[in-house]
């Protein structure tokens, strides 16, 4: 009775059967024999060395045609990463196991050692690569356009008829950095702030491109009320031909800011500003009731300002003569004096805060004056 068996294709010799392929398995020659195999078997292909490009500025290695960020501690994480992109393992292997022991040759080489185990045709293998790293640090795009104070929009932060308070122009400059970090997030390298100049009128910020100038101004009056208007100006023109354009965003604050004591005209006396998103709302400081301008009026209704709550001082409240007036003492002279009684005045109080102005004194809300500190 004949026996059909294989025999090695190099040497002849007969193949025994526990070589042919397993269920699942796939091998890149299995007629060889086992000797004939592992002699010129490589259970590691490793480059020669590898160079990694690195910004000196901002740690963003260079792969392929772009630059990407990385989450890195230093360079020898940057020469980890890279080393495991580049090394392969034979698709004979199983139960591969490997780890990495760095070893800093000098400020710009990482040599690698690189070991590995894994089982091939049932046999145990080691094996030892050693890959150098070679760090060579340059400027990525990102970071040249910053330093060549490369930017594609202004968005310019000023105020009708009064200059931006410290806060707004603190916090706008803030806003604008936090569109930036959320852009970044998403991936975009090209999202960064040029330049941040206050003015004697206000804020100017240079910024990366178009798209985060406008989120800056729409988020700018979103927060503080006002509105924004767009400029274009003709730059220069890409390598197609194609018209770039440079683009300002002129971003007007509302008139006024909440804790501003207005006096609209309307007879019915001042009001302390509430807010100014939309449309101007506050409280009357004679009666206490709600007031909401219309949207005719715009930012604002046509008003001149007696003060803010920051110029209120507290004072003796003498007494209630009924429900439309108390008596308080004038901070500045002591004398007694009869003003409107708004709803919000509690009558059990010892003192009140006042403003005083051209218009008169009026009582203010507790809630509205700030704490000494």
């Amino acid at each position: 009775m004949s026996e059909s068996r294989a025999f090695c294709p190099r040497c002849g010799d007969a193949v025994a059967e526990r070589e042919g392929l397993r269920p699942g398995e796939a091998r890149s020659d299995p007629n060889l024999c086992d000797a004939c195999y592992f002699e010129d078997f490589e259970l590691v292909s490793a480059p020669d060395r590898i160079e990694v490009q690195v910004c000196s500025q901002c740690g963003a290695v260079h792969r392929g045609n772009r630059w990407v960020d990385v989450d890195a501690r230093d360079y020898t994480d940057v020469a980890i990463d890279e080393v495991s992109e580049a090394l392969g393992v034979h698709v004979d292997a199983r139960e591969v196991t490997w780890q990495v022991d760095p070893e800093q040759v000098d400020q710009n080489t990482i040599r690698m050692h690189c070991y590995f185990t894994g089982i091939v045709r049932e046999t145990p293998l080691e094996e030892q690569v050693v890959v150098p790293v070679k760090i060579s640090r340059g400027t990525c795009d990102r970071c040249g356009r910053i330093a060549g104070d490369y930017y594609a929009s202004i968005v310019q932060v000023r105020a009708a008829d009064r200059d931006p308070t410290a806060e707004e122009v603190e916090r706008a400059e803030a806003i604008a950095h936090e569109v930036v970090a959320e852009m970044e997030e998403t991936g975009d390298r090209n999202a960064f702030v040029t330049e941040a100049t206050e003015t004697d009128d206000g804020l100017n910020l240079k910024v990366s491109t178009n798209k985060i100038g406008r989120k800056i101004a729409r988020r700018v009056t979103a927060e503080f009320g006002g509105s924004f208007e767009d400029h274009e100006t003709l730059v220069t023109e890409d390598e197609d031909g194609n018209e770039v354009y440079r683009v300002t965003y002129a971003v007007r604050l509302p008139p006024f800011t909440p804790g501003d004591v207005i006096d609209p005209e309307d007879g019915d006396g001042p009001v302390l500003v509430r807010s100014v998103q939309g449309n101007l709302k506050g409280r009357r400081l004679a009666s206490g009731e709600a007031y909401e301008a219309s949207f005719e009026d715009g930012d604002a209704p046509e008003a001149r300002t007696l003060g803010t709550v920051d110029d209120a001082a507290e004072t003796t409240l003498v007494a209630v003569e009924d429900e439309h007036a108390v008596q308080v003492l004038d901070p500045e002279t002591y004398e007694s004096k009869t003003v409107a009684r708004p709803d919000y005045l509690d009558p059990d109080a010892d003192a009140v805060p006042v403003l005083k102005s051209r218009a008169g004194l009026h009582v203010l809300p507790a809630d509205a004056v700030p704490d000494d500190e």
